[in-house]
């Protein structure tokens, strides 16, 4: 019924797509490794900008409470005026979190994970 070069031909190409899910197993995990190190780094680069943000807005606000100071009457007034602008900032920044911090996040994500793969459906 079959002949040994056909016997030998599908021998070879289970060979063949042995080899290929081998290979295409390697591609996927060097192509996650490669979206996490990129995942990784920018969210280290991110919190290094926070923290040195949040040093340089603290002391960009006591030189204020300061300034602000002789103007108001006093470095406690001056506290609680820097203090109620700091609060209105963090309540607009929570008002504004969806496109502020959730949108840019979540684009960011989608483009890193889909983004190529949207490139190679188009090819």
């Amino acid at each position: 019924m079959f002949s040994d070069k056909t016997i030998t031909s599908v021998k070879d190409l289970f060979d063949e797509i042995k080899k290929y899910l081998v290979l295409q197993k390697e591609y996927t995990k060097l192509e996650i490794t490669e979206k996490l190190t990129i995942l990784f780094s920018t969210l280290v680069l991110i919190i290094l900008f926070v923290i040195l943000g949040m040093l340089a807005l603290f002391f960009i606000l006591l030189a204020t409470v300061y300034s602000l100071a002789p103007y108001v009457g006093g470095i406690g007034i001056s506290c609680l005026i820097i203090g109620a602008f700091s609060l209105v900032l963090i309540l607009l920044i929570y008002l504004f979190r969806k496109r502020l911090i959730i949108s840019p996040v979540v684009n960011f994500m989608v483009n890193l994970f889909l983004g190529d793969s949207k490139k190679k459906e188009n090819k």
